[in-house]
């Protein structure tokens, strides 16, 4: 009995309970982003448009919330080659309650799971909430004349073919970017995946699509004020799990003779840079333009947590405050550069998430410190300046991938489906006509007797 007992091959190591519930607390954060996305861009265009900017983020939740499943998280994060992942987690065969040794026999032999104290299905739902939110982010730059059949096609076609390799390239073993035996690009939660590659695309989006009927000389101001502060509190609030949950585990460790909490260090320095933008922008508003604004807080304070989302694990919360500053600053006169344009990305997507993750990026380079994070790298203040050519060299894959890659699948549905809805359709408003609702009775008539 002995000698069987002797035998008997070790159980696998179960999930920390502690570490798999923050993840999941973080998951539904990261979720809740995407409902706040929607209430975010929906106070801003017009009230005939209302419903239709919602869907165009609740959407993303039905169609990437399969997608991801039926063979997203496959592409993205299974062993592949360094560009994209492989075919054999399609419908997460394989994608179980395991929390370790799923990735051996891939390079780097070292890496045998992507977050060992929890089970493989809780990242992979984690990561699920990244893919949902970042193409809806695009929405906002094609606000307002986009027909909803085209852009469902486009986000299916944009998380498959875009995001999917770049999350693959940057933190997916063996990526071509990323830490895992790549080039090592710092990324800790999505400047260069997230944010670089949304904004980028939503640039290209408006000017493929071209500028609506009113723009730029009968363009309305926001309908609903408080549903763009709303979205931006729902934004911060949810970013706490994009950030902090990106560490994923709630444990503390060492750097050396360092103690460390990398979640806890995410989490200072997402709601820090969030305020030091938020004040930012308050600030050039009032000196340059008398007043500020409720919507310019809600700006800033974005523009802030999409700055340092690249950055967060791997800073000080003095960093974070410069780095909140610096963003708001750039991105402030980004949005005024854009209306010098005239390029109709309607709600400042590319200003916002394309230069803030940018800026963000760059700013990881020269801010990071191993005394922060031993598992990322020290950034040109603590000597080491090749890291500001490896983050600049991924932001340019990064922009070139999202740049190409929109133009062409957005050519194809404009060749098949169409992009625009009518003319008549995009002055009468987009809800009536492209989902037969509308988010105010009042707008087509006021409330009609019941009959």
């Amino acid at each position: 009995m002995g000698n069987a007992l002797a035998q008997t091959p070790a159980a696998p190591p179960a999930a920390d309970t502690g570490d798999t519930a923050f993840m999941l607390v973080s998951a539904a954060l990261v979720l809740l982003m995407t409902p706040g996305l929607a209430f975010f861009y929906g106070g801003f265009v017009r009230s005939r448009n209302i419903l239709n900017t919602l869907m165009m983020s609740f959407v993303l939740m039905a169609i990437v919330g399969v997608t991801w499943v039926l063979w997203g998280y496959s592409l993205a994060f299974a062993p592949g080659n360094s560009i994209i992942g492989g075919l054999q987690w399609l419908g997460l065969n394989g994608v179980g309650l395991e929390t370790t040794n799923y990735l051996q026999g891939s390079e780097p032999k070292e890496v045998v799971s992507y977050a060992g104290t929890i089970p493989h299905q809780a990242y992979m739902i984690y990561q699920a909430m990244f893919a949902i939110i970042t193409p809806a982010l695009i929405s906002g730059a094609i606000a307002e004349r986009m027909s909803f059949r085209a852009y469902s096609l486009f986000v299916l076609l944009w998380s498959t073919f875009i995001y999917s390799p770049l999350a693959h390239m940057v933190w997916a073993k063996g990526g071509f970017l990323g830490l895992y035996g790549g080039l090592g690009a710092l990324d800790f939660a999505g400047g260069t995946v997230v944010h670089i590659s949304s904004g980028v695309s939503a640039l290209v989006a408006a000017i493929v699509l071209g500028p609506r009927k009113t723009h730029p000389d009968r363009l309305s101001p926001p309908h609903n004020v408080p549903f763009i502060l709303l979205g931006a509190g729902l934004l911060w609030f949810g970013w706490f799990g994009f950030n902090a949950g990106s560490a994923l585990s709630a444990a503390s460790g060492t750097s050396g003779d360092i103690p460390t909490n990398i979640a806890t260090t995410a989490f200072v320095a997402t709601n820090t840079a969030a305020a030091a933008a938020a004040l930012m922008w308050l600030i050039l508003e009032a000196a340059l333009r008398g007043k500020p604004t409720a919507v310019g807080a809600a700006t800033g304070a974005v523009a802030g947590l999409v700055g340092i989302t690249p950055a967060a694990g791997f800073v000080t919360p003095l960093a974070a405050i410069l780095i909140g500053f610096i963003t708001s600053f750039v991105c402030f006169y980004a949005v005024s550069f854009k209306h010098k344009l005239q390029i109709d990305d309607a709600l400042d997507t590319y200003p916002v998430h394309g230069v803030g993750g940018t800026v963000g990026a760059i700013l990881t380079a020269i801010f990071a410190t191993t005394q922060v994070n031993g598992g990322g790298k020290d950034g040109v203040l603590r000597g080491n300046f090749g890291e500001l050519g490896v983050e600049l060299a991924a932001i340019v894959v990064a922009y070139a991938i999202a740049a190409i890659g929109t133009f062409i699948i957005l050519k194809v549905i404009d060749a098949t489906v169409g992009l625009r809805v009518k003319e008549e359709a995009e002055i009468q408003g987009l809800d009536i006509n492209e989902h037969g609702e509308e988010g105010y009775n009042s707008e087509f008539g006021g409330d009609r007797p019941i009959t």
